[in-house]
């Protein structure tokens, strides 16, 4: 994989660990949305 993916699969794991921490306190509006960002 070159840079560009790398980077985005950070981003994207960063986003679905906060999306876990959201789900984790009832901020589920929160929770569709860094759900949302993690997705290509």
């Amino acid at each position: 994989m070159g840079e560009c993916h790398q980077e985005w699969l950070k981003q994207a794991d960063y986003d679905i660990k906060t999306a876990e921490i959201m789900f984790d306190n009832n901020r589920y509006f929160y929770t569709v949305f860094m759900c949302h960002l993690s997705t290509p």
